[in-house]
C-alpha cells in the first residue's frame, strides 16, 4: 500500500479537495444528516473559497492522500495550543479499509513530533458509529461532549476526542 501527502496550495489542488469533499460528505453523511445541511455544510466549510481561506488565512494545513496517482482522500490540521486539531479527515468510500487511515495517522504523530506537540485532538459526530471506531481503535478517547450552532438553524453535534502521546516520543 503506497500512500503521500501532499500539502495542498495550489488553486487546482484546492478545486480537487473541493470535489472529494462533495463527493464523500454527500455518501458517507447521508445516514446522518439531511441533504440540506450536508449541502450548507459543503458550502460553508468545504468550497474552493472556504478552504482557501482555511489555508492562506486560518492556520489550517490540508493534505491531499493519494495512492499511486489516485486522490483517495484529504485531510486539514492546525496546530493549537501545543496539540494538533485534525478537522477534516475523510476518505474515498471504494478506498477504506486498505490501511489509509493508519498510514495517515501514523503521518500526523509524525507532524507533531516534529513540532513538539503532546496529542491529537478531533470534533466527530456522536451518531458516526463507523468514524468513532476507528478512532477509539487508533488510540482516541471521548474527553467531552459539544454542540456548535452552524448557523441556517443548524447544529454540529459532537464528540471530543482526543490521543495524547508518548512524551518520550515528541522531540522538541
Amino acid at each position: 500500500m503506497s500512500l503521500s501527502f501532499s500539502l495542498i496550495q495550489t488553486d487546482e489542488q484546492i478545486e480537487l479537495v473541493s470535489r472529494l469533499a462533495d463527493e464523500i460528505w454527500n455518501e458517507h453523511y447521508g445516514a446522518i444528516l439531511t441533504k440540506e445541511q450536508i449541502e450548507y455544510m459543503v458550502d460553508r466549510f468545504q468550497s474552493p473559497a472556504a478552504i482557501a481561506d482555511q489555508a492562506r488565512r486560518g492556520g489550517y494545513f490540508y493534505y491531499l492522500l493519494v495512492s499511486e496517482t489516485e486522490p483517495v482522500g484529504y485531510m486539514a490540521v492546525k496546530p493549537e495550543e501545543g496539540k494538533l486539531f485534525l478537522s477534516k479527515f475523510y476518505i474515498r468510500k471504494a478506498h477504506r479499509g486498505k490501511g489509509y487511515a493508519s498510514r495517515a495517522f501514523e503521518y500526523l504523530e509524525e507532524i507533531c513530533k516534529e513540532r513538539g506537540l503532546t496529542a491529537i485532538w478531533l470534533t466527530v459526530n456522536r451518531r458516526n458509529d463507523g468514524s468513532i471506531a476507528v478512532y477509539e481503535k487508533k488510540g482516541f478517547r471521548t474527553v467531552r461532549t459539544q454542540v456548535a450552532d452552524i448557523g441556517n438553524g443548524y447544529v454540529m453535534d459532537d464528540f471530543v476526542m482526543e490521543k495524547r502521546l508518548n512524551a518520550v516520543d515528541i522531540v522538541k
